[in-house]
């Protein structure tokens, strides 16, 4: 019966894991893209440094351009416009966001680190 409720025990352990490592603030995407689609503007988030930590900052997105974000850092981020009309959602570190179509131009941030913020403007 020991060896029951052991076996029964350290299952729950590494289910407890496993679900640990797949939540928002965990690994991010796992379907990003690797790359950035040709003639995208990408932006980089290099830092949690305040207007340092994208680059380049101001971005120049051209009507009709798509743009992407590329974590370069080590943690986790999620780019969002101020006004709320784009969201890159969780982006893991190396890893790109989906492209989108930028619809109108303005400030954004990092959902996670709010010190973190950008322009992008036409």
């Amino acid at each position: 019966m020991r060896r029951l409720l052991s076996a029964a025990g350290l299952a729950a352990c590494a289910l407890g894991m496993l679900s640990a490592c797949s939540s928002a603030g965990g690994a991010g995407n796992v379907n990003a893209p690797t790359t950035a689609p040709a003639g995208a503007v990408v932006i980089e988030i290099v830092a949690i440094d305040g207007a340092r930590s994208f680059s380049p900052n101001p971005a120049t997105v051209p009507r009709g351009t798509m743009v992407v974000w590329h974590n370069a850092d080590a943690v986790t981020h999620r780019v969002v416009l101020n006004d709320g009309g784009l969201d890159t959602k969780t982006i893991a570190p190396g890893a790109f966001s989906e492209p989108m179509a930028l619809v109108e131009e303005g400030p954004y941030h990092c959902v996670i680190h709010p010190p973190m913020i950008g322009m992008v403007a036409r």
